[in-house]
């Protein structure tokens, strides 16, 4: 939890305060006699060797918060080491500053003053559209909204010199603006200048529209980043509302002769192999060459993107990794299956259906409702519903000359226009990590599940991209008090290191 992290943070603060006065004391106390004599210690009593972690929290499970070390016991192994209360320690106040020191030295953690950058997208739950009890009169009360709050006080603690703060529209739109505003105000009160801005992440090289809200803030004495200006041309899923124009980061209504054409789904990932829907390999050669610009850019190694560390793991080879779907349960794969592979497809091509005047969905009265195997019916009914009957979302495909809203973190095809083109599986762990930008040589861990929320809750990596160079920018003193700059030609393309 952040509230843990934060109170780590003071109370680490509060240790070095104590026991690091003066360097004499810090080399006197960390000189500890290693061959402390067992004999002295009573029956039932353990001695502490040394001190290998800190956390503040409940790591025993216990329902006591507070500041915990991990304790490896003298005559016992790696796998006897325990959590132990600062309190349980009072014997052993030399282990203690033992830690500190060393910890200090390494910089376990940081102190007030020491961290030059923090960025972060507290989740503020609490305002989601599809949150239907969100509190408007004032969503700071709503727990679900807290991690905003602790974000915040992160900030008054450490005191960085950039902050980047990355959210849903909804902070923006829900409640006037609430919690944006409050955002903002703290920044502002904590001596911070401060820029908000709206960014697609079409615009910047995807097939995505992807609203999200960032929030600048930089020290008084240092420079305010700017914001990218978009590079593409972006497939709009739904309109800019009027009150958020002046922050929607764009090239206004004249807009520029210079952007790319949007990228489409069949740009992103046409080039990939098919699968089933129970696919379970983990790592599969590609199969095929590239077949867009795109494509061949997202397939470089991680050595040949000049912003990537060339000491990091790297794909070794031409091997394609993620490239598996959420396995549907056999009722949802025999729905796909009776999807037609065409262009916008979805739940209402199955048969026992008619659209009303209003163009919502309902059972045909005069057609016998159509039964699976399993004795559900082939059109749930959670599906005719959604959306009062007016969605065509449930059990949706996406054509390959289409983009799609926002990539999320489930894969389920219930509420969502998922389904592969041409194939009987929803999109898979791959396809919707290039539709975020991320290039192949990422390799996801975890479940399966767990990679889709991997992906769905990250910055797209082009947006994260462009906003770091504007940071770079503003770092070296380089941008001037205009909240816009433009990218470099073909960014983020132009990354790729030159072949020799």
């Amino acid at each position: 939890m952040a509230e843990d992290f934060l109170s780590l943070l003071k109370e680490w603060e509060k240790l070095c305060k104590e026991l690091l006065s003066s360097d004499a004391n810090q080399q006197e106390d960390a000189n500890i006699d290693e061959d402390s004599d067992d004999d002295s210690l009573s029956p039932g009593e353990f001695e502490v060797e040394t001190l290998l972690d800190i956390c503040y929290g409940d790591p025993n499970y216990t329902r006591k918060h507070g500041l915990y070390f991990k304790v490896r016991w003298k005559g016992y192994g790696p796998e006897e080491d325990t959590w132990e209360p600062i309190d349980g320690l009072s014997t052993c106040p030399e282990r203690i500053e033992e830690f500190v020191v060393k910890g200090h030295q390494s910089k376990i953690l940081p102190l007030p003053g020491d961290v030059d950058f923090i960025c972060g997208g507290p989740p503020c739950q609490g305002v989601s559209g599809l949150n239907r009890y969100r509190d408007k009169e004032n969503p700071l009360k709503d727990p679900k909204n807290r991690q905003l709050v602790v974000f915040m006080d992160i900030i008054d603690h450490l005191k960085p010199k950039y902050v980047l703060m990355e959210n849903v529209v909804d902070i923006v739109k829900f409640a006037n603006g609430f919690l944006g505003r409050y955002a903002v105000g703290r920044l502002i009160g904590m001596n911070y200048q401060a820029r908000l801005g709206i960014m697609a992440a079409g615009s910047y090289g995807l097939p995505q529209f992807r609203l999200r809200v960032f929030l600048w803030g930089a020290h008084i004495s240092k420079r305010l980043p700017q914001y990218p200006l978009p590079t593409h041309e972006v497939v709009s899923k739904g309109s800019i509302p009027t009150e958020f124009e002046e922050i929607y980061v764009s090239h206004g209504k004249k807009g520029s002769s210079l952007l790319e054409k949007a990228l489409l789904l069949k740009d992103a990932i046409s080039d990939l192999p098919l699968v089933p829907n129970d696919e379970d390999q983990d790592e599969r050669s590609y199969g095929g060459p590239p077949q867009s610009v795109f494509q061949k850019f997202i397939r470089l190694k991680r050595e040949d993107i000049i912003s990537f560390s060339a000491s990091a793991e790297a794909a070794a080879g031409p091997s394609l990794y993620d490239h598996r779907p959420l396995q549907m349960n056999e009722d949802d794969y025999q729905r796909a299956c009776r999807i037609p592979k065409q262009k916008g497809a979805n739940f209402r091509n199955l048969p026992g259906l008619q659209v009303n005047a209003q163009n919502k969905v309902e059972l045909d009265p005069t057609v016998e409702r159509e039964y699976l195997p399993s004795k559900k019916p082939l059109v749930p009914d959670y599906a005719i519903k959604f959306v009062r009957g007016s969605s065509t979302k449930p059990f949706g495909r996406i054509w390959w000359d289409e983009t799609v809203s926002t990539v999320t973190t489930r894969a389920e095809p219930h509420v969502q226009a998922i389904l592969h083109p041409e194939q009987d599986r929803v999109l898979t762990i791959r396809e919707n990590a290039r539709l975020q930008g991320f290039p192949d040589c990422y390799k996801l861990h975890g479940p399966v599940k767990e990679r889709y929320i991997q992906v769905g809750n990250a910055v797209a990596v082009p947006v994260a991209l462009a906003l770091g160079y504007s940071y770079g920018k503003a770092v070296q003193g380089l941008v001037d008090d205009q909240p816009l700059m433009n990218l470099p030609m073909k960014f983020p393309q132009c990354l790729a290191r030159k072949q020799d």
